[in-house]
């Protein structure tokens, strides 16, 4: 039986977990760690919910984001490109991606260790027996499956890189152990101060160059999955189900259709549906991305994990389990995400004409030499065929696109914008439209008082004082605003009594003896208080500027207006001229009213906009751009920005925004402005120019030297390309790589740079 770890979450077999009896129920644990944190938690003698009952064990489904029609039950490689298999569920196999994570890390140290003595020996050309038992063990344990996945290959009839690097691996291992074993079946031109050269070391570093590579690839995997389990980590865990005039604590799972549930102060809703009795406000940013929390009462649908604010209310489960708004997000982020192009794709292609061209051209060699060569036609047939195979060994193949990755990520890294994959920066060379957020975006997110507005015979200084005093007991973000703007002019908060809150219209208290009213214009009126007309008309020309204003009341007279706004961040006119400079579309999409975002957008100089947005809206937006050949880059802050951000071709999170944006996108920037989008499009084009150099270097030198390595030159000039040669030609070709890849460092990011590129063919 598989049991769920209740502290991790993990699948346990009952056979293998480590059990603990409690309260009756029997748990299972991953290890003594999650046991003893259970058991520290679990003192009382209260009986533990039924949320860690046992589970049903399933199959899970694997495939490969290269080729999507590779589908299979368990996990392994791909049979076509060799990259492991993903896990295609919601929840992925955790067991499997911790497993794989701790061979290759284990791999890859233990080969690095055993490496450098190699490096040091082969300098000296000592201990060759020595270098032969060290390298056997890098070859063999570090980069074992390596050889697996090219047989793989080679049985699918599907030639890949790890045919390459299999291939190249291999030849020099093979060749170095035969000189060292057998030293006199090598002619002496074929030997320098009387001994065979040994390449233990190029095969030592290639595997572990490798092995490096495929642990910071099952890394990047293993990451993709945190945006799913950071949105299940929303949900309420448990609920207040009424029942018979009784209340009850109960497992969010046990909610069915149907039934009465109450929400207290601060908690989360526990899942969709309406409410039907009492009132409050409800913190929806996580799916609205807007802060202003919304006013609800009976009648009024309210989504599970949203926040409750202020007051208690009784709802109606209308939507449980997968039906869920939250649900669905999860879903629509999963699917988003399961759809990649690995940058390797331009490798694998060339390597599947490359590698059976190198293996023919080296057993022609072969045979010519031994039907037409000199003495001893083995030793020069062997020795030719294999320069053949050294020099056409794809060391720098395999260096090509990591470096110009590794450089350009760090270089983003300087410049404030963190890349999460290598698919993000070959996705974002093609970019041709932006599409972005408001909230936390383009604004700042953080609504700031803008301007005042009082009656004669009375000071801003008075009405910000009064209002500071209210807005002080008050949770609202508006509240924060004034309270903030108040300290910044060391103006005094005075105390209060009598503090009411009036859900969705405003609050009201005694301050200094005077009743004091702050809130909408409608809150006014209720309360009959008339609205000076200049007062009415500057709030309406705010309000057509994409401001919030607020009315201040004393003893039942209107006193003054506050206006508030989230404003633009400095940084954003300037980055969206960049962007139309690169002759790119910027879209704004916003939960936001309209009136806000065309203020907005009018302002900054937008080509589109859209508000009053769901986040299945703006997935549905982003998935209509594409059908029409667009190239879309989705920049947003927000949960609510999840599911677009993982849609896009390219999503980029705002490092001021939330995990859950962060996880999704494959690009944040820290500094949370969108100027990052800019210095982000310059380095994907600067990044991809520099690894179609590097795959040019890679195998230029190869293309050269292979005719000379199988002796065309030999009748003529009497030059053979000695395999010592060979693998310096390809050494040179990987320094080459290396050298032209750290110029990315030294790269001049800038918008005259960009055009200058997507002039020269867009590549």
């Amino acid at each position: 039986m598989i049991y769920k770890d209740p502290v991790c979450g993990m699948n346990v077999d009952s056979a293998s977990g480590i059990h603990a009896h409690v309260h009756g129920q029997d748990f299972y644990f991953c290890c003594q760690h999650c046991k003893e944190k259970f058991l520290r938690q679990n003192k009382s003698s209260t009986p533990i919910s039924a949320q860690h009952a046992p589970v049903l064990k399933f199959h899970e489904t694997y495939g490969c984001p290269m080729h999507p029609e590779i589908h299979q039950n368990h996990p392994g490689d791909c049979p076509q490109c060799g990259m492991p298999l993903e896990s295609l569920s919601i929840n992925g196999d955790e067991d499997h991606e911790k497993k794989l994570l701790k061979i290759l890390s284990r791999k890859f140290w233990l080969g690095l260790v055993l490496t450098l003595p190699v490096l040091v020996l082969a300098m000296t050309e000592l201990l060759p027996w020595m270098q032969l038992a060290l390298a056997t063990a890098v070859v063999l344990f570090s980069g074992g499956f390596l050889f697996t996945k090219a047989w793989q290959s080679l049985v699918n009839k599907s030639l890949n890189m790890f045919t390459l690097i299999a291939l190249g691996v291999g030849v020099a291992y093979v060749d170095s152990l035969i000189a060292v074993m057998f030293p006199d079946i090598f002619p002496s031109s074929m030997k320098a101060r009387g001994q065979v050269n040994l390449y233990f070391e190029a095969a030592c570093v290639i595997t572990v160059l490798v092995v490096l590579g495929q642990l910071l690839e099952a890394k990047a995997r293993s990451r993709t999955g945190q945006a799913i389990k950071a949105l299940l980590g929303l949900a309420a865990k448990n609920a207040h189900r009424m029942k018979d005039s009784l209340e009850e604590d109960v497992p969010i799972d046990q909610i069915q259709k149907g039934d009465l549930l109450r929400v207290k102060p601060g908690e989360k809703i526990p899942t969709d549906g309406v409410i039907v009795d009492g009132r409050s406000a409800v913190d929806e940013s996580m799916i609205s991305g807007e802060p202003m929390p919304v006013a609800k009462t009976v009648g009024d649908q309210v989504i599970g994990a949203t926040v409750n604010q202020t007051g208690s209310f009784v709802m109606q489960a209308q939507r449980v389990g997968r039906e869920t708004l939250l649900a669905q997000i999860v879903e629509m982020v999963a699917r988003a995400q399961r759809s990649r192009a690995p940058i390797q794709k331009l490798a694998d292609k060339v390597s599947g004409y490359f590698v059976p061209v190198v293996i023919a051209i080296s057993m022609i060699t072969f045979f010519m030499w031994m039907l037409l060569g000199p003495q001893p036609h083995l030793a020069y047939a062997m020795v030719n065929a294999i320069a053949v195979l050294i020099i056409a060994c794809p060391c720098a193949l395999g260096l090509a696109t990591p470096m110009s990755v590794m450089v350009g990520v760090g270089r983003g890294a300087q410049m404030g914008v963190l890349i999460k994959n290598a698919e993000a920066i070959e996705k974002a060379q093609n970019i041709t439209h932006v599409l972005t957020d408001k909230t936390g975006t383009l604004t700042t997110g953080k609504p700031t008082v803008t301007a005042l507005k009082s009656v004669q015979n009375f000071s801003d200084d008075q009405l910000i004082s009064m209002a500071a005093s209210l807005e002080a007991h008050s949770e609202h973000p508006l509240a924060k605003a004034v309270v903030d703007y108040a300290q910044s002019k060391g103006i005094t908060v005075s105390s209060i009594n009598n503090f009411v809150s009036v859900t969705g219209a405003g609050i009201q208290a005694q301050c200094n003896g005077q009743d004091v009213l702050l809130g909408k214009a409608d809150f006014f009126k209720d309360k009959g208080i008339i609205l000076p007309d200049d007062l009415q008309q500057q709030a309406i020309e705010w309000q057509n500027k994409a401001q919030t204003v607020v009315w201040v009341g004393l003893d039942k007279k209107a006193v003054g207006i506050i206006a508030m706004a989230d404003p633009i961040k400095p940084t954003t006119p300037s980055a969206v001229r960049d962007l139309h400079q690169m002759g790119l579309k910027v879209v704004m999409l916003t939960g936001d009213n309209q009136t806000t975002a065309s203020a907005i957008a009018k302002e900054l100089g937008l080509d589109e906009v859209y508000a009053q947005l769901k986040p299945q809206d703006k997935m549905e937006i982003i998935k209509r751009y594409k059908t029409q050949g667009a190239k879309v880059l989705m920049a947003g802050d927000g949960i609510n920005d999840a599911p677009a951000l993982a849609e896009a071709q390219v999503g980029v999170a705002m490092g001021t925004g939330t995990d859950v944006a962060i996880e999704s996108a494959g690009m944040t920037l820290v500094k949370g402005d969108i100027n990052g989008i800019v210095k982000a499009l310059y380095l994907s084009k600067a990044v991809m120019r520099n690894i179609k150099q590097n795959l040019f270097f890679s195998f230029i030198y190869n293309f050269l030297g292979v005719p000379i390595a199988a002796g065309v030159l030999y009748p003529v000039f009497g030059i053979l390309l000695s395999p010592m040669i060979a693998g310096a030609a390809m050494s040179f070709s990987s320094v080459s790589v290396i050298g032209n890849a750290l110029r990315l460092n030294r790269w001049k990011l800038t918008a005259e740079n960009f055009l200058e590129e997507r002039h020269k063919g867009g590549d």
